[in-house]
């Protein structure tokens, strides 16, 4: 093998430390610059976007804050229109409660009337057709009805019945 040729190891010595030299200076000139710059623009974009990251991040926590408190402020908002909805309903019902009340009041005194008078007639309906109904009795027995007596007796004994 000719790599292996002690005679021609300085020769390819030379050649080996110039062909190192030319990819050195190549690399550095020409590759490793751009390479830096690319690297160091990466890293600048990385600084933005992380501070830009960052900027939306607060602001997110702001927004998140005005939002908690605008939430906060309509819930309180709601609770008071529901309070004031409640009271004016309970208003509007202790009105009607009120107005049914003295509607039913006035019905029953008006009930409680009719139901006298409806008794009261009966009861002297009652007494009229007892009595011709005792004296018709008495009649038919043969006999003629006084009627006091017949009255007297009816009496008595619609006070027995009413008691």
């Amino acid at each position: 093998m000719p790599q292996l040729d002690a005679s021609t190891f300085g020769n390819q010595i030379f050649w080996l430390l110039i062909a190192l030299a030319v990819i050195y200076l190549t690399l550095s000139r020409v590759a490793l610059p751009r390479i830096r710059r690319i690297l160091a623009d990466r890293q600048g974009l990385m600084t933005t976007d992380l501070m830009a990251a960052e900027d939306f991040k607060q602001k997110a926590k702001e927004a998140e804050a005005a939002y908690d408190k605008a939430l906060a402020d309509a819930r309180g908002e709601a609770n008071k229109i529901v309070a004031a909805n409640r009271a004016e309903i309970q208003a509007d019902l202790d009105a009607a409660i009120a107005r049914a009340d003295a509607e039913i009041s006035a019905r029953t005194v008006e009930s409680e009337r009719r139901i006298n008078e409806i008794r009261a007639t009966a009861t002297q309906a009652a007494r009229t057709v007892a009595q011709d109904v005792a004296a018709e009795l008495v009649r038919t027995f043969g006999s003629q009805p006084d009627m006091a007596a017949v009255e007297s007796a009816v009496d008595d004994r619609m006070k027995g019945a009413a008691q």
